[in-house]
């Protein structure tokens, strides 16, 4: 019987409309070795490693009558020259283009007739750099045992790993008769499943809630800011089909330096930092901010499924919910407010240290803010402003074919009526902020990506004084 999708997975295609395509990206930058780094070697690699993530062969097949949910198939048309595609910069090619590439590639749905991801080699850039651009649908982030693509084709040596090459053969396509079959089966096994099909993302939603009152200690205290609605901020506003992208880049020994400093975790630094750039921001579009005005943001946190000693076992994520104090002109005050709730968390014993994420098996950071896009997604948009998800990343370099990797920043997908989400990457010394907005609504995105950097030098400044 072919692999049918969860509730949860299901929904993230349902509710797929031209304005929120449910894709996550990641735009990680190589320096050219001696040898080269060209298309059809990256083909080759992710060729090559195809086997080790089976889902980047199937494509969703719908049951008819939406009897059932839909299911996985083998492509039995599967052509890798489709999903990995070359794309190039007019030389010198700026950063300025490769954001507005990345913007407009972003932009587009994924062909749901087919595998759901796609990866761009961008050449032209300058210094003798390339990019890798990654698509890949929120379906296909399937929870404990979810591997990115990326994750697979990165080595910690420029000499690539070998893989074992295998000959794949797509499995045959159920018939119509069979796909109608098997649903009727599982509807006399679960008579119930009609309806439970309907209900399954308000279901998951409050499962979703659920596990947020875990983390921060209790349900009511989690309810009573779930139920109060996010305070009004220009982030929420209705959104288009086109994006803007804009990143920045820090220093990760900056925020080792005020934690050290002032106690609490990296992490805290940088929801610190942000809070900064985002009270400036305000202030530069003219915006009110008095001393109690906040920005929510849903904060997706890495938790253990096992008790502590034992190792995180897989990939699983919640939300947490917290009020940013951009109203907040001290730096370091805003620094212990933050900290101050998020310690409820750690507190919770269920939190996984950065050092634990780290030691995941390959590069695991594209596969935990896609899991991370997934827990926000499942809340309603009424109760924060935007989504930050941060992922601690390996402090060594990687490579693709022989080339390094330089940068890695994500690219997190855009709610309805959310007008900017930011991904956060460690990795290799720097950490990377990728901010995604919505054309219209956030034309200086750049801008407040350039905050950023003034914010976490107003923080080291605060320290160092």
């Amino acid at each position: 019987m072919p692999d049918r999708l969860s509730a949860l997975d299901a929904s993230f295609l349902y509710l797929e409309d031209s304005t929120t395509p449910m894709h996550v990206g990641g735009v990680a930058v190589f320096r050219r070795p001696r040898s080269g780094f060209d298309y059809d070697r990256l083909v080759g690699l992710i060729e090559q490693r195809l086997g080790l993530v089976p889902r980047y062969r199937q494509r969703v097949t719908q049951v008819p009558g939406r009897l059932a949910r839909p299911v996985w198939t083998d492509d039995p048309d599967f052509d890798i020259t489709y999903h990995v595609r070359r794309s190039a910069l007019p030389k010198p090619g700026s950063e300025h283009q490769l954001h507005e590439l990345v913007a407009r590639l972003m932009s587009r749905p994924l062909d749901h007739t087919r595998p759901l991801w796609e990866v761009y080699l961008v050449e032209g850039l300058a210094r003798n750099r390339a990019a890798v651009i990654t698509k890949t649908h929120q379906a296909m982030v399937d929870g404990a045992g979810a591997i990115d693509l990326t994750q697979v084709i990165l080595d910690v040596s420029p000499s690539p790993r070998k893989a074992d090459a295998e000959l794949w053969m797509p499995q045959p396509e159920p018939s119509t008769a069979q796909l109608v079959l098997d649903a009727m089966a599982e509807i006399v096994q679960r008579p119930g499943e009609l309806v439970e099909n309907m209900r399954a993302a308000a279901l998951d939603a409050a499962a979703t809630v659920r596990k947020v009152g875990d983390a921060v200690g209790g349900l009511a205290s989690a309810l009573g800011t779930a139920y109060r609605p996010a305070p009004g901020s220009p982030l929420n506003s209705r959104i288009g089909t086109q994006r803007r992208y804009a990143v920045a880049r820090t220093r990760l020994e900056d925020y080792r330096a005020v934690r050290r400093r002032h106690g609490g975790t990296v992490n805290d630094v940088i929801l610190t930092v942000l809070t900064g750039a985002l009270r400036t921001w305000l202030l530069s579009r003219g915006e009110a901010v008095t001393s109690s005005t906040t920005i929510r943001a849903m904060v997706p946190l890495s938790i253990r499924e096992t008790e502590p000693g034992d190792g995180v076992a897989g990939n699983k994520v919640s939300s947490y919910l917290l009020d940013l104090p951009v109203g907040e002109p001290n730096a370091v005050v805003r620094l212990h407010h933050v900290s101050h709730a998020m310690r409820a968390h750690q507190e919770s014993g269920q939190s996984v240290a950065a050092d634990a994420l780290v030691r995941l098996s390959g590069f695991a950071p594209p596969t935990l803010h896609a899991l991370g896009a997934r827990a926000a997604s499942s809340f309603s948009r009424r109760i924060f402003n935007l989504v930050v998800t941060n992922v601690p990343g390996p402090q060594v370099p990687l490579y693709a074919a022989g080339a390094r990797m330089m940068e890695m920043f994500p690219v997190v997908p855009l709610a309805m009526n959310q007008a900017l989400s930011i991904g956060v990457t460690s990795y290799d010394g720097g950490v990377y902020f990728g901010l995604n907005a919505d054309r219209d609504a956030m034309s200086d995105v750049d801008v407040l990506a350039s905050m950023v950097e003034e914010s976490l030098e107003e923080l080291v400044g605060a320290v160092s004084a």
